[in-house]
């Protein structure tokens, strides 16, 4: 499957924000949602529009220090005459165990609840072919990317499932659905996440549990551009604050139907609301083998 197959589902795409996922339309008061990797890129902005739609509480994690990012949200979300959130910055190693269960019992202790977890922290390691690549960069995919995710969902799952809308939204990437010589490492942990999704859901579901992925489009950042080769860079020219506003969009409320399905941002999403009643009828947007 070629990028153009993904894209194609839904006629029209962006690469940039657009009125109808406007975060300022959005009312998210009340909810408070938790963004890994949050202090930079995509979990920047990220922050930024849940303050713009007006969330109570905003958690970032990371293992970088968050001190701008905390000021950014509490400016963000006062020019768009929302009322102050709570922000907690806290630096937490999402691959180490202890680090994440500590991270998790500060949340409890400093929010309360938790509604939406974002799991965005990401790595990539560089496309180069399977010969010529470094087994420890290899490798940091899957700590990062897989068990990452997977250490997370197992430290906050209890206060997720305490909450009202016992969502988590895991960031996959249109690389989990193509092949691309050189990543080997990375677009892997993108298709993995996806069936780990569809195991929470078969756990946790008959819970209220709430999961999907979303795809972010391709996003000029500091990772992508050391992990790409320059000849693949023509591909990222997606704004970040794309998947960030479109985040906000799905999540100002529960869309059960989502549950372990697979969205990209960059697809129209009115459009594709459109067309709820087709994907629920033959089952879309879930990785399966056809035969």
């Amino acid at each position: 499957m070629d990028q153009s197959q993904v894209y194609g589902f839904v006629a029209t795409q962006h690469n940039d924000t657009y009125p109808a996922i406007d975060p300022l339309k959005s009312d998210l008061s009340g909810k408070n949602v938790l963004i890994t990797g949050g202090s930079r890129g995509l979990g920047r902005e990220m922050a930024l529009s849940y303050a713009k739609a007006g969330a109570s509480g905003i958690a970032v994690l990371d293992v970088l220090d968050s001190t701008q990012v905390n000021k950014e949200i509490i400016e963000t979300a006062t020019a768009a005459g929302r009322p102050r959130p709570k922000v907690v910055c806290l630096k937490t190693d999402i691959t180490n165990l202890a680090s994440v269960e500590s991270a998790a019992e500060s949340i409890k202790s400093e929010l309360g609840s938790l509604d939406i977890l974002i799991n965005n922290a990401g790595y990539g390691s560089p496309y180069v072919s399977v010969t010529e690549s470094d087994p420890e960069k290899w490798w940091r995919n899957f700590e990062v990317n897989v068990k990452g995710v997977y250490l997370m969902v197992k430290s906050f799952l209890p206060l997720i499932l305490e909450s009202q809308d016992k969502t988590i939204v895991v960031l996959s990437s249109i690389g989990a659905h193509h092949v691309v010589a050189g990543g080997s490492g990375y677009e892997p942990t993108k298709l993995t996440v996806l069936k780990f999704n569809e195991y929470l859901m078969a756990e946790y579901g008959s819970k209220g549990l709430l999961v999907y992925a979303i795809a972010p489009g391709g996003v000029l950042t500091a990772m992508s551009s050391d992990a790409f080769p320059s000849h693949l860079h023509h591909l990222l020219g997606d704004k970040p604050c794309l998947v960030a506003d479109t985040l906000t969009f799905l999540t100002k409320e529960r869309r059960d139907w989502l549950a372990s399905r697979y969205v990209d941002s960059k697809w129209d999403m009115e459009e594709f609301l459109a067309k709820k009643e087709a994907i629920l009828k033959d089952d879309l947007l879930k990785v399966r083998l056809r035969v």
